[in-house]
């Protein structure tokens, strides 16, 4: 709105005119107010009405046809409009006010609809009677007629830039939002699998335990033998009912993960040294590993965790400190996991704003109760840190 504040009020709301109002009847409306005006000024220094009268509704009628049409015909109408309203200025001196507000409206919807370089192109004409024009009152019009017109084109190509950039904008923003979705669905979806697995071993070997006690478990009675076979029944049906709502999640019945490649055991803390080899010849840089702490097996999940935790940052920091050091520290305690990364980076800046990878380690770690930190690490640097519980009662 502040653009148009340049433009008088009432060319301001003919302006507006043609987005709210039926074009046909802001074109009629003009040809009247001009024929009124004209038939009350007369036929002017020429002495001929009819021809003034014909200017008139030349430079009025036609601004339907621009507010109607697109493309070339709306250019053309245009170049017409502005034509007539030149030969009203300068040989008949007969232009009316509605003639001048046909016009400024055609430079702007001119340079609203990204033609900018063509309302231009109507400017020009009044500059150059406003330079070389012969008597001082035809000037003084032409004067302002280029004052107006270059404030209604300013104020066309202000509203075109802010709409361009609103509509990349929301596109960049949808665009943006998808993508953060399908990697969020990915991600859970890679989670829900993993957990899947763990999950399914766990409760197999319910089964096979209760099965177990009941055949080996001597002078069992009857009814403890139908409580271990009511067991083993019933974790072999939650295993099913398991297995087939997330089944869903396995992109291939067959074994492969939907892009080619066999299935493989989840993998745990056990296979951090190939992660991290991987990553040294990936990156070429150096890469070490910390461990403290009494080193514990833990269980499969909070592995899977720890894994994929490392494997992000690892990614993150070649993607984004290429050729930093990383140091990979895991602190086994009696109650958590500490898991660390760190590189010598240039720290967040270089990262720009969170992306998928930690939007991914948050959803891990929120699985399994844990906490994540990430930011700028002391000294400089990115830092990744996460605490996943150990214990049975933390993981409940």
């Amino acid at each position: 709105m502040g653009e148009e504040r340049s433009v008088p009020a009432v060319a301001r709301r003919w302006l507006r005119a043609g987005e709210g109002v039926p074009a046909v009847t802001v074109g009629c409306a003009l040809a009247v107010v001009g024929a009124g005006e004209t038939l009350v000024r007369g036929a002017g220094p020429h002495g001929n009405l009819a021809a003034v009268l014909l200017l008139t509704l030349a430079t009025t009628l036609p601004l339907a046809f621009v507010l109607r049409s697109e493309g070339i015909g709306r250019a053309g109408t245009a170049l017409a409009l502005s034509a007539a309203c030149v030969l009203a200025l300068v040989p008949f001196r007969a232009l009316t006010a509605a003639g001048v507000v046909a016009q400024l409206t055609c430079v702007y919807v001119l340079t609203r609809g990204g033609r900018p370089r063509l309302g231009g192109l109507l400017v020009v004409p009044y500059v150059i009677v406003a330079l070389y024009g012969t008597e001082d009152a035809t000037r003084v019009v032409a004067v302002l007629l280029a004052t107006l017109a270059s404030a209604a084109a300013a104020t066309g190509i202000a509203h075109h830039a802010r709409s361009t950039a609103l509509v990349h904008s929301a596109t960049e923003r949808a665009f943006a939002d998808t993508l953060l979705e399908h990697a969020a669905r990915g991600e859970r979806a890679r989670i829900a699998r993993e957990l899947h697995d763990v999950v399914a071993h766990h409760i197999s070997m319910i089964a096979v335990q209760a099965e177990h006690g009941r055949l080996t478990t001597s002078g069992l009675p009857a009814e403890g033998a139908a409580r271990f076979l009511a067991i083993g029944d019933t974790a072999r049906t939650a295993l099913t009912e398991m297995r087939r709502l997330l089944g869903v999640l396995r992109e291939d019945a067959e074994g492969t993960d939907g892009t080619g490649t066999r299935r493989r055991p989840q993998p745990g803390l056990g296979q951090l040294m190939e992660l991290l080899d991987e990553a040294r010849e990936a990156a070429g840089s150096t890469t070490r590993l910390i461990v403290s702490g009494p080193v514990a097996a833990l269980d499969p999940g909070i592995e899977v965790t720890a894994y994929r935790i490392v494997q992000e940052a690892l990614t993150n920091a070649r993607r984004h400190a290429p050729g930093a050091a990383v140091d990979v520290e895991l602190r086994y305690g009696d109650a958590d996991l500490a898991v660390r990364v760190r590189d010598n980076g240039p720290g967040p800046a270089a990262a720009g704003s969170p992306g998928h990878g930690l939007l991914g380690m948050r959803e891990r770690v929120a699985t399994v109760g844990g906490t994540l930190r990430t930011g700028p690490a002391p000294g400089g640097g990115f830092l990744v840190e996460a605490r996943l519980p150990v214990r049975a009662e933390a993981l409940a």
